[in-house]
């Protein structure tokens, strides 16, 4: 999904929106691309570690285990100078999320999924000819009604 440095300055980007846990911040990737993409914590983690060390983040002290990183000025520097990579890189995402959403089919799952249940309910146990031969009509119909859409 990103090239050579992009999960860096997306991570900044997200970070000088507010602070945030790592984990936070693979759910918002995520988001961004519409679920398209997740970074793995075997990624995210390490290059939040070096962009600690680069001192473009701090870790923030918290009451508990997750502490928050968020963007120094050094690291907002980094962002003004590659802001086109940045821009690039967050519409990439807006565009997988765009494809997702155009090319999400769990709708159809679901429906198939309940179509079935119905039919194995119905069904079960013998039902009558005539009842099979309806049932058999309405998918027919279904079918062809849904191949004459768009």
């Amino acid at each position: 999904m990103f090239d050579n440095g992009e999960l860096r300055l997306i991570l900044m980007h997200l970070l000088e929106e507010e602070p945030r846990h790592g984990y936070d911040l693979i759910r918002a990737i995520e988001e961004l691309s519409g679920g398209t993409y997740v970074p793995s914590p075997g990624v995210v983690y390490p290059t939040l570690a070096m962009l600690s060390d680069m001192g473009w983040i701090d870790e923030s002290a918290a009451e508990n285990l997750r502490k928050p990183f968020s963007i120094t000025p050094e690291g907002r520097k980094q962002l003004v100078e590659n802001a086109d990579i940045v821009k690039a890189s967050l519409e990439r995402l807006h565009a997988a999320a765009q494809v997702r959403q155009r090319t999400d089919v769990a709708p159809v799952r679901r429906a198939m999924h309940n179509l079935r249940t119905v039919l194995i309910d119905k069904l079960a146990g013998g039902a009558a000819k005539e009842i099979v031969h309806q049932a058999v009509a309405l998918i027919d119909e279904a079918a062809q009604k849904i191949e004459r859409l768009g």
